[in-house]
């Protein structure tokens, strides 16, 4: 989580700033510049968030993950855990999960954070937005419901990140060709997985009410 955090932040922060430049242009031509900070709190908190953060993730930890398990399985370490009758399920696979579930989300409110200010410095340094009326603006409108949409869409997430590392390193063979291949089939199938329960987990809240 630490060592991700960089990365996390120098997108939030470029996402946050495209964003308000692309809210004020489309909402000038209808006059509503004024909903910028409203637009962008809002996408950054349920989506653009959780959604990007858990890609970045996915590219750097997946991929980690399913090397190292991968070197595990094709140098027989995983089956030298099986000969002491040690699980690999307990040592190997759920303290990457249950870290990746519990991680993202605190790593998802940072990038909020960092998202909602990149921003900020654009309406106030390229928008002549003013700074204290785009932090009233983006605070009154913002709702715990808001928050929390993301935190719960980071676990889900960051237990797709490590399940997909953890499965596709256990079924990697062939030396360092199966391992590099075993990488790269986690980091795609975990982007595509992110990017599908991102959809059905806004819908579910959609109908909840959340």
């Amino acid at each position: 989580g630490f060592y991700s955090l960089p990365v996390v932040g120098l997108t939030a922060v470029f996402i946050g700033a495209a964003l308000a430049l692309n809210i004020y242009v489309g909402g000038s031509r209808f006059n509503a510049e004024q909903f910028v900070p409203n637009i962008v709190v809002l996408g950054i908190t349920r989506e653009l968030g959780p959604v990007l953060a858990g890609l970045m993730l996915a590219g750097r930890v997946s991929a980690g993950i399913a090397a190292e398990i991968g070197a595990m399985r094709v140098t027989e370490q995983i089956d030298a855990l099986l000969t002491l009758s040690a699980k690999p399920s307990r040592y190997l696979y759920a303290p990457r999960v249950l870290a990746a579930t519990l991680t993202l989300p605190a790593l998802v409110l940072v990038a909020d954070t960092i998202g909602v200010m990149g921003g900020y410095l654009v309406g106030v340094g390229s928008l002549d937005f003013s700074g204290a009326v785009y932090l009233k603006n983006t605070w009154q409108f913002v709702t715990a419901n808001d928050i929390w949409s993301g935190v719960i869409k980071a676990a889900f997430f960051g237990a797709i990140i490590a399940i997909m590392g953890c499965y596709q390193g256990d079924r990697s063979k062939g030396g360092a060709g199966g391992v590099g291949r075993a990488a790269t089939l986690a980091v795609v199938g975990a982007a595509v997985l992110i990017l599908a329960s991102n959809y059905i987990l806004t819908s579910i809240f959609t109908t909840i009410g959340l």
